[in-house]
């Protein structure tokens, strides 16, 4: 059974009254969507160029995420591939500083962890 577009005001997954934030959390949550949206905030890719970006994402999952994605607004078929719609450039601005994060978030986790690999050694 395929999935449902997630859209505000209908049952999504996590809520069923549908609240706006609970409709883009199912949506982002689906496998590839940030993926898709974060390869597309460098500029328009074809098909092929997204699949590469997206270390060779299956053709199926990619069409299901791109109609999803240009479904809810947030990208679009222009004359050089897809790209992000106003939108889908809004939210990736609002996601661009957790990128950041992560790094910060990783380098900090792969210290402790190699602290914790240390004092198991003593």
């Amino acid at each position: 059974m395929a999935s449902r577009i997630p859209v505000p005001g209908g049952p999504v997954r996590g809520s069923r009254s549908g609240k706006p934030i609970m409709a883009l959390f199912d949506l982002l949550g689906r496998s590839w969507a940030l993926g898709v949206i974060w390869q597309l905030s460098g500029g328009p890719l074809t098909f092929r160029q997204l699949q590469e970006s997206c270390e060779q994402v299956s053709p199926t999952v990619l069409n299901r995420r791109i109609k999803e994605l240009t479904s809810s607004g947030l990208m679009e078929r222009g004359d050089k591939g897809y790209r992000l719609t106003v939108a889908g450039a809004e939210l990736f601005e609002l996601l661009r500083p957790m990128g950041a994060w992560s790094k910060s978030w990783a380098h900090n986790l792969s210290c402790d962890e190699h602290g914790d690999r240390m004092r198991d050694r003593k």
